[in-house]
């Protein structure tokens, strides 16, 4: 979810996180082709049921990250990932900004 569907406000300068419109047009496009969809976050399952449903985006399934037990068609993520028989690596806007200090 984070750097990926969202973008944390440390790395844009504003006070709030700001939906990446461009990846969830990817999402949405993918999701009218009769994709299953799933959304996770290393924040939990909850964590991203939240923000999808901020974002108007609707799943077949919510994941924690790290829990996923199957292989997937194609990922989508800002860490390297290999859940996917395809996985694309979301670029990180200021990837040098430390995204949550106060958890090192």
């Amino acid at each position: 979810m984070d750097d990926t569907l969202i973008i944390p406000a440390v790395a844009t300068g504003f006070d709030i996180d700001t939906p990446n419109y461009e990846l969830i047009a990817v999402y949405k496009w993918f999701q009218k082709q009769g994709a299953c969809m799933v959304i996770w976050s290393g924040g939990g399952a909850d964590y991203a049921k939240t923000w999808a449903m901020k974002l108007g985006l609707e799943a077949d399934e919510y994941l924690a990250k790290g829990t996923e037990t199957r292989e997937f068609d194609i990922t989508f993520d800002d860490a390297d990932m290999w859940a996917g028989k395809v996985n694309v690596k979301v670029k990180r806007l200021k990837n040098s900004i430390i995204r949550y200090p106060d958890k090192l």
